[in-house]
């Protein structure tokens, strides 16, 4: 059976640490030294403006991008590179598939497989990736649509789904690998605006039972009330950090001032 959302945290330590993180895009720096931890159950919930960096930073917590300079732990352990010897060294493409197969994803656009029903796309995974027996990922599939609202909706293909649904389907599909962490990267903004609120609602779910999550959002409501903290990023670094009330109501920064005066 799939282990309890709740128990994903028994790792010690930080679920993520990121140490000085480094990426450029040939001679574009769009992290500038990342320093950042995000504890077992916490919902950490990254804000700042378009280009600041904070799709990029998700992207390379699993691999997705390579850094360049930095440390990026999950779980303890190192992501994408190994030690050799004195020398750090990308890990092989083995390794790295299983470090995200315990990570998981949400993007903007939903990726499901459109020849695919819902239960179909959230089996596909544990199947082919964790070998889990099909009867079995079925079972657990159905108790993730039951979670995400969608119970009733198991045999249809994604051309006969609203957008809110494809993605509640897609947060079913990562939950379906028993991720450690869940990465969310603007779950919501390739929705119609009726519709985001069914994901949030999903979300917010996730981080009352106490999964680990780190959110790319542009949802400040949400960041207010389900952030356990919300750092605000600019120009590829941390500009501040802290708990909701403090960054909203009180923000220690000048950029960060600036950014909420005009979105709030």
């Amino acid at each position: 059976m799939m282990t309890s959302i709740t128990s994903q945290a028994a790792t010690p330590g930080p679920i993520v640490r990121a140490e000085d993180v480094h990426k450029s895009f040939g001679h574009t720096e769009v992290l500038r030294g990342i320093d950042l931890t995000v504890q077992p159950k916490e919902t950490v919930v990254l804000i700042g403006p378009s280009g600041s960096g904070k799709t990029t930073f998700l992207r390379c917590i699993n691999h997705l991008e390579k850094i360049n300079g930095g440390r990026i732990y999950v779980g303890g352990h190192l992501i994408g590179y190994r030690r050799e010897d004195d020398r750090i060294v990308e890990d092989s493409e083995r390794n790295i598939a299983a470090q995200r197969a315990r990570i998981g994803m949400v993007f903007q656009r939903f990726n499901l497989f459109p020849h695919m029903t819902a239960l179909e796309n959230v089996i596909e995974a544990p199947v082919h990736v964790k070998k889990v027996p099909k009867e079995q990922a079925i079972e657990i599939a159905k108790g993730l649509l039951v979670k995400v609202g969608l119970s009733e909706k198991a045999n249809s293909y994604p051309s006969q789904l609203s957008g809110g649904q494809q993605q509640r389907v897609a947060i079913a599909r990562a939950l379906a690998m028993d991720p450690m962490l869940m990465l969310f990267d603007e779950a919501t903004s390739a929705l119609d605006p009726e519709l985001v609120g069914e994901v949030l609602k999903v979300m917010e779910q996730l981080a009352v039972e106490g999964m680990s999550m780190v959110v790319v959002t542009h949802e400040m409501g949400f960041a207010r009330h389900v952030a356990d903290r919300v750092v605000f990023m600019d120009g590829g670094k941390v500009v501040e950090g802290g708990p909701p009330a403090q960054i909203f109501d009180s923000p220690q920064h000048e950029r960060t001032k600036a950014f909420l005066s005009k979105i709030l």
